[in-house]
């Protein structure tokens, strides 16, 4: 939880001269008071934005300005020395503006193991991972003295951080990496130190950094998408032969099995399995190329180079070809691929949605006490893993837009595309593995009213089977004709509220070509599920 936090600012001491003595003060001795028993907490409260700030500093200047005497000069109200700015705690508290990290609906949107990979202190320590990784491929290389990698990498394991500061000097720097060049330099010492951060960038150690979170990530990734699968092949494999109205446009349009539902949902899994495997190559990916790309600090020859590749062995990523600093289509592969995933997340959480409406019953998710609960109608018990599904996959598919503008890179370093990663790629981790969640949470308990399937199937009194009788009369009468046919019954059979088999046996035309068996036959909806379990099987032998 953080807090609210209530600014108020304070007069530094002003000159001895007697003319401020009138000038009115901010601060009570009650405030002051508060101010001292609050000091230990200022290293943490320093983080407050420059524009806020700038924006107390206005405010207090226009209270000095109106209420001083016009006989001042603005001359004097230009000498008046800066506030400084301090916070202290309301007594009200609130939580993360984000729902992915809030107190409340955290569990809803996200994974604490997934936090744990992308927060504050995983973030910094992957930097500062990359940073050991450089000095070690460094020695290795002999770019730098032999023993220094380890001396580098063994002095940062022995120390802690400054975050305060590493805080501070970010809001000032707008990036982490000098700060943390800084600290790192000074906890390594003179023999070591020297050789921190020894030809790199800023972007380089912040790319490694996340492309290691989205290597862990991805990892994370992987394992619950292949919980998912296994659920999801157990639902096919049960379920194969459980005829259901398979519907196009929100209508009944033809039978499928309850089966061939889950095995369509289930190769759309299966593909991104498939996809996830191929872009770990294309896109995890080592950065190292100094300034502008272009590896001049270690010279014209081979040195960079055989960092580069020797980095890349130490943190176990692709080495690329070249610089990537603007050619962001890697990340941009890895969060469409996210967004691709919460696509087809939100397919199977749309059909749970209204599989499980009262008109329809023929789904609903696992029941857990109060779970879905209304606050006002005892007898709700509404979709919720699946309507927080569906509202990841439209954020995912929102977060892929983002980093596709990020693409849109100026020149050897972006001025502000890349920025847009730092917000996309950290939330469509937390949300893909919330979403992975919640579709493994509603499958793995699904309950399948498989009557109610078989009663729906056959609401329409036999107009599902529509096709299936307009193929059977085809080759007598020919296609065209056998639609027309069909057609007019069907009508009839809306109209009368009688089933299409009672308005086909009616039609000489039908009678004539078909026997009334034959027609029976075609009108059984159990008799037209085409290849549908066989295509389940297919599914079901994909490794």
């Amino acid at each position: 939880m953080t807090s609210r936090w209530v600014t108020r600012v304070t007069c530094c001491s002003f000159s001895a001269s007697p003319q401020w003595d009138d000038v009115p003060r901010t601060l009570t001795s009650r405030d002051t008071s508060q101010m001292s028993a609050t000091k230990r907490q200022s290293s943490k409260l320093s983080w407050l934005s420059t524009n806020t700030r700038l924006l107390v500093i206005s405010a207090y200047f226009a209270q000095v300005a109106a209420t001083m005497l016009a006989s001042r000069s603005l001359a004097q109200i230009a000498r008046l020395p800066l506030p400084r700015v301090q916070q202290v705690t309301s007594r009200r508290t609130i939580g993360s503006v984000s729902a992915i990290d809030s107190g409340i609906f955290r569990t809803l949107f996200g994974t604490e193991e997934i936090r744990k990979v992308f927060d504050d202190e995983a973030y910094i320590q992957r930097c500062i991972d990359a940073e050991a990784a450089l000095a070690r491929a460094q020695s290795r290389c002999d770019v730098i003295p032999p023993r220094i990698g380890d001396l580098v990498t063994q002095k940062i394991r022995e120390s802690q951080l400054d975050m305060d500061r590493l805080r501070q000097e970010t809001e000032i720097v707008g990036y982490p990496i000098l700060p943390l060049v800084r600290q790192l330099s000074t906890i390594c010492g003179e023999e070591a130190g020297r050789y921190v951060h020894w030809g790199a960038t800023t972007q380089d150690i912040m790319d490694l950094a996340s492309v290691l979170q989205m290597k862990e990530g991805l990892n994370v990734v992987e394992r619950l998408l292949k919980e998912v699968i296994c659920t999801l092949r157990r639902l096919s494999v049960r379920y194969r032969d459980t005829p259901m109205a398979g519907r196009t446009h929100l209508q009944h349009a033809l039978p499928v099995t309850f089966g061939y539902k889950c095995a369509v949902w289930l190769s759309g899994f299966q593909r991104h399995a498939e996809r996830l495997e191929q872009l770990k190559r294309r896109c995890l990916l080592a950065q190292f190329g100094g300034a502008a790309g272009s590896l001049a600090s270690l010279g014209s020859g081979d040195d960079g180079l055989r960092v580069r590749r020797a980095l890349a062995e130490e943190l176990g990523l692709e080495n690329p070809s070249i610089t990537w600093h603007v050619a962001r289509d890697g990340v941009a592969e890895i969060v469409n691929f996210l967004a691709l995933m919460g696509g087809s997340m939100g397919k199977v959480a749309l059909d749970i949605i209204m599989m499980s409406s009262n008109e329809l019953g023929e789904v609903s998710e696992p029941f857990v006490p109060h779970r879905g609960a209304s606050s006002t109608m005892p007898q709700k018990r509404n979709p919720i893993s699946s309507e927080v599904i569906l509202a990841a996959s439209k954020i995912l598919r929102s977060n892929a837009g983002l980093v596709l503008d990020g693409m849109v890179a100026d020149f050897e370093r972006a001025s502000g595309p890349w920025h847009l990663e730092w917000v996309a790629v950290p939330e469509s981790f937390v949300i893909t593995v919330g979403a992975l969640s919640q579709t493994q949470f509603a499958l793995s308990g699904l309950r399948v009213h498989s009557k109610q399937m078989m009663a729906n199937l056959h609401s329409t009194k036999g107009l599902i089977v529509a096709e299936a009788v307009m193929m059977g009369l085809a080759p007598h009468v020919g296609r065209q004709k056998a639609h027309d046919i069909v057609y007019e019954a069907c009508r009839e059979s809306i109209e009368s509220q009688q089933t299409l088999l009672q308005c086909l046996t009616q039609k000489p035309e039908v009678t004539s070509k078909l026997t009334e068996k034959r027609v029976s036959q075609l009108c059984d909806p159990v008799n037209y599920l085409g290849a549908s379990m066989r295509m389940v099987d297919d599914v079901l032998a994909v490794d």
